[in-house]
């Protein structure tokens, strides 16, 4: 495979600071004297021009700040991934705090992001349905609308009388979208000025996700807990071996040192090494990290580093090649693993993460092993912090959120991504997400434990392969019920002279192993995907 390399989001330049200076005052030489009120006058209009000039600075150092503060609603947001979207059904999904439906467009062949919300009583679409022709119907009262968000049927008003469905008051609201790396992308802002702006800026493109020598693992999830708390947790690897202990396998022990404790938790040289407005690069001792703000995490294994060779392989433009400088035999096929996290602010306490594992290797796993078996990992790996993270995030709305640096000490350079990502959120982001006036920022109650690890609501309504298995399996529950039943009763009503005592005897084994059979998977349908308790104490 070639170089590949994985283009940034479009860097801010920080233009240098402008001092206009004034023109200089040309002062006749002459034999006169320079009486004391000229002396002042002059003094004044010199004293004049530095305040203009010492105003020009102030006002260039204060764009130039301006320019470098990022903006929450000038940027492409994910919405869902593609194979968890069904095209006959519009999907209500909300982002930034905004209600969004999204829905797929036969007539264009693509895939719509509106506002959740019909013009005409702001009943919500995404609870309507697709119409024959192709195009959203709001339930409500049948008005139809097409990809555009023009109005093309209202069915209470007269064939004959005036075209009130071609009114822009009639019209859906439109966002923005497009399909990138198999994820719905949406840009949050419905002036017609950002109409095109996918010509001008796109999402962060990832080609290892498009790559057909790659297999990706793909999923999603909705958190009970805020965005800035998902994005820590994800940084923050040194957390791994204690917080899903027996879930991921602890690392191998280290040479010359005695492991402390079962974990074999160890230092990580981890290192910030750009830090901009629209996110930072980083490394450790085997992987290579970037963080496009505001949404994409995503880290690699890269053999540079495995062998020892820490030159840097960041290009000047920000951007992060997956594969250059990497010096590898010639004979080698390098086997590659990535970790795209897709991190999306919801509202206050509230997150979606899509993720997208792509590897190069074992592909024929996937053909095999259906990805609602791959989930059920994955959702114990989420599980098993959710709830300590969920409390966590309100210790930090106690402390206040300008405040964290101060109240936790981050004193080791595994904390490095954690203390960037903060940096990075103080500096250019205002400190928080902007929700656009819509919440004040506070995070709801703290609900029980049983609700934050619930997983139906939070991932199996909203996953096309899980969701297929609950109801699969739920079909296969209610058939060992019936056949252990069925079984049992024809054994009650088969005569003892009739059949043999062996004929009597396999009919009652069959219903105990039934009834077995279902009790069991009603307890692994409750597990996998309903609830499943993680204690760490216990493990």
């Amino acid at each position: 495979m070639g170089v590949a390399t994985i283009s940034s989001i479009h860097l801010l330049h920080i233009p240098t600071t402008l001092t206009l200076n004034p023109p200089r005052s040309r002062l006749l030489s002459s034999s006169f004297k320079i009486t004391t009120t000229q002396r002042n006058v002059l003094r004044k209009c010199g004293l004049l021009h530095t305040a203009m000039a010492s105003d020009d600075v102030v006002t260039s150092e204060r764009r130039t700040m301006e320019e470098e503060k990022f903006d929450w609603f000038s940027e492409w947001y994910p919405v869902m991934p593609v194979c968890d979207l069904d095209k006959k059904v519009p999907t209500g999904k909300k982002v930034l705090g905004l209600d969004l439906v999204v829905w797929w467009d036969r007539n264009e062949n693509a895939w719509k992001v509106f506002d959740d919300s019909c013009p005409h009583r702001l009943a919500p679409l995404s609870e309507g349905r697709i119409d024959q022709w192709g195009r959203l119907q709001c339930v409500y009262h049948g008005w139809c609308f097409n990809g555009s968000g023009d109005c093309k049927f209202i069915p209470q008003a007269p064939p004959d009388g005036p075209p009130v469905h071609s009114s822009k008051k009639a019209c859906a609201a439109v966002y923005p979208s497009t399909m990138q790396n198999g994820i719905v992308w949406f840009w949050p802002n419905l002036d017609p000025k950002f109409k095109d702006i996918i010509m001008e800026k796109k999402p962060p493109f990832i080609p290892e996700l498009d790559d057909p020598s790659y297999v990706k693992l793909e999923g999603n999830r909705d958190m009970a807990y805020g965005y800035e708390v998902l994005i820590e947790n994800l940084m923050d690897l040194a957390h791994l071996p204690y917080a899903h202990y027996g879930i991921i396998p602890a690392p191998p022990p280290m040479k010359n040192r005695v492991n402390t404790d079962r974990e074999r938790g160890r230092p990580l040289e981890m290192v910030v090494e750009k830090l901009k407005a629209d996110g930072f690069v980083g490394k450790d001792e085997t992987l290579r990290h970037k963080f496009f703000a505001p949404c994409v995490y995503y880290y690699f294994t890269d053999p540079e580093l495995v062998q020892g060779n820490v030159e840097s392989s960041s290009k000047n433009d920000g951007s992060l090649s997956s594969t250059a400088n990497v010096k590898k035999p010639p004979t080698e096929i390098s086997r590659r693993t990535f970790l795209a996290f897709f991190c999306i602010p919801v509202s206050p306490g509230k997150s979606r993460l899509i993720w997208a594992f792509p590897n190069n290797f074992d592909k024929w796993v996937h053909s095999i092993v259906p990805r609602w078996m791959f989930h059920i990992v994955q959702n114990l790996i989420l599980d098993s912090d959710m709830y300590l993270l969920r409390v966590e995030e309100h210790k930090y709305e106690e402390i206040g959120t300008s405040n964290w640096h101060k109240a936790c000490y981050v004193p080791v350079k595994s904390d490095a991504f954690v203390v960037g990502f903060r940096r990075w959120l103080n500096k250019y982001a205002g400190g928080q997400v902007d929700w656009g006036g819509k919440y004040s920022g506070s995070l709801p109650p703290l609900p029980p434990r049983e609700q934050v690890l619930e997983r139906y609501w939070s991932h199996v309504v909203n996953c096309k392969s899980c969701n297929g298995a609950y109801k699969a399996l739920n079909k296969a529950e209610v058939s060992l019920q019936v056949i252990s039943i069925a079984a049992i009763g024809a054994l009650a009503l088969t005569k003892s002279g009739v059949s043999s005592a062996k004929v009597r005897a396999t009919i009652f084994i069959i219903a105990i192993l039934c009834f077995a059979a279902s009790k069991w998977l009603s307890h692994f349908i409750h597990k996998t995907f309903r609830f499943h308790d993680y204690i760490h104490a216990l493990v």
